[in-house]
């Protein structure tokens, strides 16, 4: 329960919450309420940065360095910052809700403190995690909070599993089923007492049927005495190193450090840790999209209220078969030349202008993937179908993170064994690279 200081009251404007004008200080605590709702509507546009300014003015405003509302003056330089901010992304945020929200919540919180709309701003603070003595790590942090602790009364270890998520886009599920589907639009991930993960997928090129994933979301649900709700959103050319209301753990509770975000290359890699549940999660953006992985305990995967009602939950379950793209197929016909025939399920778009040559996309992904798998096989099929070079270094960094992830050293590698109806797939790892697949006569 939230104290008493930060409990919210809804102003006349829609989807604006703040404090009101007696308050000690003001908290802005919509945002999570705010990206939940809108995960399943994607942003007008990628490129607009209303996340970061409301990360920065939460930052500003409900950290130990925070200034009271009756300060006027630096609450006043804190909204006008805020407003600034706004005012530089609103091109290319016609039409989005968290940023006309944020306007109007600006424009409350301004008449309510007598603010002016001219003089000095401030600069954003952004929240630290606490300092080592009091990380997760210390002595009388809950043992609840630290899943693999737990299991020490257990019979057995926690057993790991891994999905992951890239290119245009290929999907390895946590069963090591390897895909390529269409999946545009917002699709979820993950869906279980834990967490959510959704990702966005748009087209790479205009009109095109290639897509990759340019938005992502993972909810982090209220759990125990560990953390509170969180929420995590990167998208294209914005990759945050701190949670949507600017943290960078699990809250206020005990074992609120058992969930934190690491950033390991500006920009272009983040880590975040869930100990409570036993979980990594690694977001990179490649180029100018995203790619995802995960390492999540079977338990925690499979810890979900109806299991029937999962169907779309595409890391358990797959893509469904209306949505998969048979690639190999497709690389089949690029390899005989333009003018061989393309079946129906195998031609996910039509060329690109700028694509590769089927001998030039195989010697680009030689280069980072020596081993002629499935990645490799999914690297080729992106170069083909979008041109665009980074999905080269898309397919060569999913293959690091299953090799950091996943746990089963015999695994990491996936080869094409069977190819059945069209655009179905079934694959599984073979023990060496140089044997050839069996036919579908041998099947």
């Amino acid at each position: 329960m939230q104290p008493p200081r930060e409990r919210l009251v809804v102003t006349g404007r829609a989807g604006w919450m703040g404090m009101g004008r007696g308050a000690g200080r003001p908290a802005l605590g919509f945002w999570p309420t705010l990206a939940f709702l809108l995960c399943s509507f994607p942003a007008a546009s990628s490129s607009c940065k209303i996340l970061k300014c409301n990360s920065e003015f939460w930052s500003a405003t409900a950290g130990s360095h925070a200034p009271a509302a009756d300060d006027a003056p630096e609450f006043c330089a804190a909204l006008r910052t805020y407003a600034l901010c706004t005012r530089r992304t609103a091109r290319t945020c016609r039409g989005d809700l968290a940023y006309h929200s944020a306007v109007h919540g600006i424009e409350d919180l301004m008449s309510q403190h007598s603010c002016s709309k001219d003089g000095p701003t401030s600069q954003p603070h952004l929240r630290t995690l606490p300092p080592p003595g009091d990380s997760q790590e210390r002595s009388d942090s809950p043992e609840i909070c630290h899943y693999e602790k737990s299991f020490h009364n257990r019979a057995a270890a926690p057993n790991y599993t891994h999905c992951g998520l890239f290119g245009d886009p290929h999907l390895r599920t946590f069963t090591d089923r390897f895909q390529t589907c269409k999946v545009q639009g917002a699709w979820p991930l993950i869906d279980n007492n834990y967490l959510n993960v959704q990702v966005t997928n748009t087209p790479v090129l205009p009109g095109s049927a290639a897509t990759a994933t340019s938005k992502l979301t993972i909810i982090f649900k209220n759990f125990q005495e560990c953390v509170d709700q969180k929420v995590y959103q990167a998208e294209m050319d914005e990759l945050p190193a701190a949670f949507a209301d600017g943290s960078k753990n699990g809250g206020e509770k005990h074992g609120a450090n058992s969930l934190k975000i690491t950033e390991k290359v500006s920009g272009q890699h983040v880590e975040i840790q869930a100990k409570y549940i036993g979980t990594t999660i690694v977001v990179r953006q490649v180029g100018r999209y995203l790619t995802f992985a995960v390492r999540m305990p079977e338990e925690v995967v499979n810890a979900v209220e109806d299991r029937d009602s999962q169907g779309l939950y595409l890391c358990l379950r797959g893509c469904p078969l209306n949505q998969q793209i048979d690639f190999q197929a497709f690389q089949a016909g690029a390899a005989e030349g333009p003018g061989a025939p393309q079946p129906p399920a195998a031609s996910p778009a039509p060329p690109a202008p700028d694509t590769f040559p089927y001998e030039t996309a195989v010697a680009k992904c030689k280069e980072k993937l020596p081993v002629e798998d499935l990645y490799y096989q999914a690297c080729v099929f992106d170069l083909l179908t979008t041109g665009d070079v980074n999905f080269t270094l898309a397919a060569y960094y999913a293959l690091e993170d299953v090799k950091m992830l996943h746990s089963n050293k015999d695994k990491l590698h996936l080869y094409a064994r069977t190819r059945g109806t069209p655009g179905r797939q079934l694959h599984s790892p073979l023990p060496r690279p140089s044997q050839r697949p069996p036919s579908p006569d041998s099947s």
